[in-house]
C-alpha cells in the first residue's frame, strides 16, 4: 500500500502588529476640542459637511480608493497615506475604523428656535439617553424620515465622539444636534411654537397612531435606557402615548422605539 500523503504543516499564526510606542501615540493624540471620527461613513459625510472643521485625513491605500468612489476628490483636506497598525496609536483596538479617519473639531452648537425656523419635520427630545450607540441609531432614524433636529441636555447626554459618529454612520452630519440646559423648558419652547409634544411611555392609555395631530408639527420625547422619562418631563409633555406590542413584550430599545415612532410620524403626515 502506498504511503498517504503527508499531511500539510498548519500555516503559522498571522504576525501580530507591534504595540505603538509612546512617541507614535503622542504624536496622534487629539488635541484639546478636536476629535477623531472613523469609519467610512462618518469620514466621508464629515469631509462633505461644510460646518465641519478638519485637521488631519488618515488613509490606508484601500480606504482611499473606497472614499474616492464615494465622495470624488479633490477633498477639503489632503490625506495621509497610513498602514492599518497606525490606528492602534489613537482608536480602541476593537474599533471598526475601516481604515479612515478624520481628526476634526465638534460641530458648532445651534440655537434651538434657529433649527425651529429653518427645518422641517419633528423634533426628538432625549432625556438622559447616555448610550452614544443609541443616540447614533436615533440619528440615523432621524435622518432617515426627515427629522428637524435631535434635543439633548448639556450633562448627562453623551459628547460628541467617534463612537457616536461610527454609530451614526455619517447622520450625525445632517442631523442637528440642539444641547440645552434644562429639557422641560425647550419642551415649552417647542409647545409655545405650535408644536404638540408627544412623550413616549410604556404605561400610556392612547397610542401614537391615534395621538398625532394633523394640524401642527410634533415633538417627540424619549426617556432614558433605563428608567424612562423623568417626572417633570412627564408632566410638562402634551400628552403621553405608547406604541402597540404584543403582549408579554415590555418594552423596546430607545433606538428602535424612536425608528418605529418616526415612521408612525411621517406615514401620518398629509403629504406622505
Amino acid at each position: 500500500m502506498a504511503d498517504p500523503k503527508p499531511r500539510p504543516e498548519p500555516a503559522p499564526p498571522p504576525a501580530r502588529a507591534p504595540r505603538p510606542t509612546q512617541a507614535a501615540i503622542a504624536r496622534d493624540a487629539p488635541p484639546g476640542g478636536t476629535i477623531w471620527l472613523h469609519g467610512q461613513h462618518a469620514v466621508a459625510a464629515a469631509l462633505a459637511n461644510p460646518r465641519r472643521r478638519l485637521r488631519r485625513l488618515l488613509l490606508t491605500a484601500e480606504a482611499e480608493a473606497t472614499l474616492a468612489e464615494t465622495l470624488p476628490p479633490p477633498w477639503r483636506i489632503p490625506a495621509e497615506r497610513v498602514e492599518k497598525n497606525r490606528f492602534q496609536t489613537f482608536l480602541y483596538e476593537d474599533s471598526v475604523h475601516q481604515g479612515a479617519a478624520l481628526l476634526a473639531e465638534p460641530l458648532p452648537p445651534q440655537p434651538l428656535e434657529t433649527l425651529l425656523a429653518e427645518r422641517p419635520g419633528p423634533v426628538l427630545l432625549l432625556d438622559q439617553v447616555t448610550d452614544p450607540r443609541n443616540v447614533g441609531a436615533i440619528l440615523r432614524a432621524a435622518a432617515a424620515f426627515g427629522a428637524c433636529c435631535v434635543v439633548m441636555q448639556d450633562r448627562h447626554a453623551p459628547p460628541e465622539t467617534g463612537a457616536l459618529a461610527r454609530a451614526a454612520s455619517g447622520a450625525l452630519e445632517l442631523v442637528p444636534v440642539a444641547r440645552e440646559v434644562n429639557l422641560s423648558r425647550a419642551i415649552v419652547t417647542l409647545q409655545k411654537a405650535g408644536f404638540w409634544v408627544i412623550g413616549l411611555a410604556g404605561d400610556a392609555k392612547r397610542t401614537l397612531a391615534a395621538a398625532l395631530p394633523r394640524d401642527r408639527r410634533v415633538a417627540l420625547v424619549l426617556g432614558a435606557e433605563e428608567g424612562g422619562m423623568r417626572r417633570l418631563q412627564r408632566e410638562t409633555c402634551d400628552e403621553l402615548v405608547r406604541l402597540p406590542m404584543a403582549p408579554g413584550v415590555e418594552s423596546l430599545n430607545v433606538a428602535a422605539a424612536t425608528a418605529v415612532a418616526l415612521y408612525e410620524i411621517a406615514r401620518e403626515e398629509p403629504d406622505a
